[in-house]
């Protein structure tokens, strides 16, 4: 067969379907439905389109720290009747200290839950940065040693502001050393816009790509009130967030943990708010992983 008939027949030969991209879990974040009790919460979230929920376990949260061991269960069994997933909760967990730090993983552990948010840690004026990182490193050290008893992998969440972690470089400073199973990053592309808009979001991007856990997903724009420029939070694709260049990273990189819908702006918890940012969203993953 010379070239010309080989290339020909290649160019007639039927594609071969390219196995679909795993996707992310689209997630509520049940901070947004706290007026809803754990049935009614799987149900709303089912009804809105969610494949899973967030689940707040810390004070004021759908399940309360000192009731872990008899609610955590409850709660999860409650969601998952309706055919949702709970693939991740949010604490307030800082160090192995807290007392609900034991029964909190061990509870994750008997419902099949990898996924935890710990609280989070602070700059204090007048405290060098670097005490701060080594206190924090100390304290994430012990919460992670426990975490390993339980099988159980916490997800560093980026906040902007005052928060260790407003620049992933913090974090990425506290996982060195530690095992991808133990932790690894809760990267939030809003925040990390806010702290880096021209380019260190994208840098930050590459830090946690490899092993990011989940994404908090979230818009903003900065706005000026009483003289002073301010984060004012906003519905999805109406900030300045960079939403087809960050999912089509996320899809390039294989990411198909959970995706937590934040909604922090004014009317955010109303659900005709809820499910638009969801649409938004969900055409996101649909324009980067394939429809």
């Amino acid at each position: 067969m010379d070239r010309r008939v080989f290339l020909s027949s290649l160019a007639a030969a039927p594609a071969v379907a390219q196995p679909p991209r795993a996707r992310p879990v689209l997630c509520i974040f049940s901070k947004h439905m706290a007026h809803l009790g754990w049935d009614e919460l799987g149900a709303q979230a089912k009804r809105s389109g969610f494949a899973g929920v967030d689940l707040t376990v810390r004070p004021k949260g759908h399940v309360l720290p000192g009731r872990v061991t008899e609610d955590l269960p409850r709660a999860v069994d409650a969601i998952r009747s309706h055919g949702l997933d709970v693939p991740m909760i949010t604490t307030d967990l800082k160090d192995a200290s807290d007392p609900a730090a034991r029964p909190t993983f061990a509870a994750m552990r008997k419902l099949g839950i990898r996924l935890y948010k710990p609280g989070y840690w602070r700059y204090e004026k007048g405290v060098p940065a670097e005490q701060t990182l080594r206190d924090c490193r100390r304290k994430l050290d012990g919460l992670l040693a426990l975490g390993r008893e339980y099988g159980v992998t916490a997800g560093l969440h980026n906040h902007s502001g005052s928060y260790v972690g407003c620049a992933v470089w913090d974090y990425r400073e506290l996982l060195a050393g530690v095992k991808p199973d133990e932790a690894g990053f809760y990267f939030d592309p809003g925040h990390a816009v806010i702290e880096g808009g021209l380019y260190n979001w994208r840098v930050s991007l590459d830090v946690v790509l490899p092993r990011m856990k989940m994404a908090a997903i979230k818009d903003f724009e900065w706005e000026k009130r009483g003289g002073r420029w301010r984060v004012a939070w906003r519905p999805l694709g109406e900030g300045m967030a960079p939403w087809p260049e960050v999912f089509r990273a996320f899809a390039r990189s294989g990411f198909s943990g959970p995706l937590s819908l934040h909604l922090e702006y004014p009317g955010g918890d109303d659900l005709p708010s809820i499910e638009k940012d969801l649409r938004f969203l969900r055409r996101q993953v649909e324009a980067a992983y394939g429809a």
